[in-house]
């Protein structure tokens, strides 16, 4: 028998990705969501991409009673949550929707689950609860210091996960710090879709590059780097997909809270992914520098020593890779979604 996993947010970017890793690593994927920042066609790529059926319910991880009947309908050994709203900028304006869906959610879940004895638990973090950090790489140790309402939100939850832990010696719990996911499954039917503009770097500079956006806005380029735009660890998807599973395998027998960075271990700033995509998809990227963006941090990438130490992994895929995966998928994107003057 396959081991059924829970993943809450499923069908989003890094959820769906990470699905289709899971599939290929033998688990039994059930995948719940509530579409506010996903497409339902996510489905039937995981189902193309790895040709196994995958268990789809659309509701809330909020919902409780929805929560208790999926618990009892299906034998789940672990539940993977990344079920949460991650935009700096929207946190920073409703901050109380941040932590009622970001904290209250999780805490609803992490009840349920603790009702129906399932006690393994892969959170979906992030390196914004770094804040700004002092040292550069930032390891696990590095102080967490959170800037904005997303990143304490994450922290908050990392705390509940200690305390539960402490109190219930049961609990095997994966805390994942990304860092900044991007590209896209590399068959191009699987990427970033967001709703509306995009709030993250890569898919906005794919729809520049595809005629979706005239131009992108650089906030910022007065920062203490190299070229004044802010440096960021990007991480290709699917190695963050892969990190997912190989932190699932580990709290199999291993309790207690373990924390991990997923991140390549190497900067790259706003203007090098510009140029890097500019190669990639053969397009200019025309853009305009705005003002700094309240919350926003100048420098951020990671020490991943400890996830290659423990659970054997690492980032494979360069900046490159991201790009060129990314576009393809920008292109099949835009076709999917009638997008005709999308520029080949």
């Amino acid at each position: 028998m396959k081991k059924q996993v829970l993943l809450t947010g499923g069908a989003g970017y890094i959820g769906s990705h990470t699905a289709v890793s899971l599939i290929e690593s033998g688990y039994q994927v059930v995948i719940l969501d509530n579409l506010c920042n996903s497409d339902k066609r996510v489905i039937d790529q995981i189902k193309k991409i790895t040709h196994h059926e995958v268990v789809f319910q659309e509701g809330d991880v909020r919902d409780r009673n929805l929560l208790s009947s999926l618990f009892k309908k299906f034998s789940f050994e672990a539940v993977l949550h990344f079920a949460g709203l991650k935009s700096v900028d929207e946190s920073i304006k409703e901050p109380l929707q941040y932590y009622e869906n970001n904290v209250c959610g999780t805490v609803t879940l992490l009840e349920v689950m603790t009702q129906f004895k399932v006690k393994r638990f892969v959170f979906s973090s992030s390196a914004t609860v770094y804040g700004e950090s002092e040292k550069q790489p930032v390891h696990e140790q590095t102080p967490l210091k959170p800037m904005n309402p997303y990143g304490k939100s994450k922290y908050f939850v990392e705390e509940i996960l200690r305390d539960l832990t402490h109190a219930d010696t049961d609990f095997s719990v994966a805390i994942l710090r990304y860092f900044n996911p991007v590209g896209a499954h590399t068959s191009g039917l699987m990427g970033e879709n967001p709703k509306g503009e995009p709030s993250n770097l890569m898919p906005y500079i794919a729809q520049v590059a595809s005629g979706v956006r005239k131009n992108l806005k650089i906030f910022g380029d007065d920062y203490p780097t190299e070229d004044g735009t802010g440096v960021r660890d990007y991480i290709h998807i699917m190695d963050l997909a892969e990190g997912h599973v190989a932190a699932l395998n580990y709290i199999w027998s291993h309790k207690g809270v373990h924390v991990w960075n997923l991140g390549t271990g190497k900067g790259h700033s706003v203007l090098e992914v510009v140029k890097a995509f500019e190669k990639a998809s053969g397009h200019q990227i025309p853009y305009e520098i705005c003002d700094r963006r309240p919350g926003d941090v100048a420098i951020c990438y990671a020490d991943a020593s400890k996830a290659n130490r423990e659970l054997n992994w690492q980032a494979k895929r360069g900046l490159k890779d991201m790009c060129v995966d990314a576009w393809r998928w920008e292109v099949n994107r835009s076709v999917q979604n009638g997008q005709k003057d999308v520029q080949h």
